[in-house]
């Protein structure tokens, strides 16, 4: 059992003639220190917890399909085949990342399902900002940025029929007490320590962002997308008035950012005055 402590980073002393002193023990997201944090509320009423996993969205799709609640939350210190948007892989260092997946069974046509994402991204990039002081970004839909480098994203999944939504999977990665990112990613990613030059708490983030996606999930259901696409629209420097490049596939769209719809979907001035709706697709900063 010792051993097993230490191979989760738990700091362990041996006293010779009395035993053992734990010296440090790591910042693990625990079902029990989430649920006694949470009190009440729907996100997070049944928290399954993994210390190492192939990917949380695999895990609540699973559980989804199996029927599980709305609110059901999907833990893991680690994964090893971490999903991003677009087919990317998300890199999951253990015990210093948070590393998520809800699920959430919302009562909204699936045409009105992209909401989430901008959802999760205004609650996510909100949350950061409280907790660490440091200036974010939201790059439409889906990125958490500090300065042009990416410290956190979201993934939105969606299983539905023709009228109605059987579940929604929102999935989150933050990039917390990293210290380094793999060499490949070191241009673009960057964790909230590595900017902040200090570790913060993974729990205390945790616990702020189940609360803060859920009173923002209930504002949605209770008075529609308004309020949320307008949020998004302040705290995204990509929603109006940035020149950007949109790709998707072999296609590439170069334009200036005007607004988003009412619905969240991101619009774009192209050179010749013409406006092209965003649906998906790969947005940058035309410098890039």
């Amino acid at each position: 059992w010792i051993e097993r402590l230490r191979s989760m980073d738990v700091e362990v002393r041996g006293l010779p003639g009395s035993g053992y002193q734990l010296v440090k023990v790591p910042d693990i997201l625990t079902s029990r220190a989430v649920l006694g944090g949470l009190q009440q509320g729907q996100f997070g009423c049944r928290i399954h917890h993994f210390y190492q996993i192939d990917s949380t969205m695999s895990e609540a799709g699973r559980l989804a399909a199996e029927g599980a609640p709305h609110g059901t939350l999907v833990l893991a210190e680690e994964q090893t085949a971490g999903r991003g948007r677009r087919g990317h892989s998300w890199s999951s260092e253990r015990s210093v990342g948070i590393y998520l997946t809800l699920v959430l069974r919302p009562e909204l046509s699936p045409s009105a399902s992209p909401i989430l994402t901008l959802l999760a991204g205004v609650a996510l990039a909100e949350v950061l900002h409280e907790a660490t002081g440091l200036a974010l970004d939201l790059r439409w839909p889906n990125d958490v940025l500090c300065g042009d480098k990416k410290c956190a994203g979201i993934l939105v999944e969606m299983t539905a029929e023709p009228d109605r939504i059987e579940y929604v999977l929102v999935g989150i990665g933050v990039n917390v007490n990293q210290t380094r990112v793999p060499d490949e990613l070191a241009g673009i990613a960057t964790s909230l320590r590595l900017e902040a030059g200090r570790n913060f708490s993974r729990l205390e983030i945790l616990l702020s962002l189940l609360k803060r996606l859920e009173r923002y999930y209930h504002q949605l259901l209770e008075e529609g997308p308004a309020a949320i696409v307008k949020r998004f629209g302040e705290v995204s420097s990509f929603a109006c008035g940035k020149r950007v490049t949109v790709s998707d596939g072999a296609q590439v769209l170069r334009g200036v950012t005007a607004g988003l719809t009412p619905e969240g979907v991101l619009l774009v001035r192209r050179d010749d005055g013409q406006i092209e709706k965003i649906l998906s697709g790969h947005v940058r900063p035309e410098r890039e």
